[in-house]
């Protein structure tokens, strides 16, 4: 019986973790282009010529979809994906072109535009 319970911890450990990280190189390709995708729509949204009543859903969105990068372990070069979404959505142009250079890096360079 000791034995059936340590087993049973030892898997759920292992579909908790599962969700953490990505071993998988496709999902972990799939996640950066869905971040990337939302990047760029809330780009297209915050910097249009004509304010939009999506802005603010898409600022979440991409919010939403760096913490799944975060949680993944999916950063690289150093960079901070999550804070830098974050503050890109608040109005930091800084934060706004290192996460487009992520994108660059990851291989989606057309979801997104360069901050300048």
């Amino acid at each position: 019986m000791q034995h059936t319970k340590r087993a049973a911890v030892v898997v759920v450990a292992a579909v908790l973790m599962s969700g953490c990280s990505s071993d998988d190189p496709a999902q972990a390709k799939e996640w950066q282009g869905d971040y990337c995708a939302k990047l760029g729509s809330w780009q297209d949204a915050a910097h249009a010529t004509t304010p939009s009543d999506n802005t603010e859903w898409a600022g979440h969105e991409a919010i939403e979809a760096a913490k799944r990068l975060d949680r993944a372990g999916l950063e690289h070069g150093g960079t901070h994906i999550l804070d830098d979404t974050v503050n890109a959505v608040r109005g930091d142009r800084g934060a706004e072109g290192r996460a487009v250079a992520y994108c660059d890096s990851a291989g989606f360079e057309g979801s997104v535009d360069w901050a300048g």
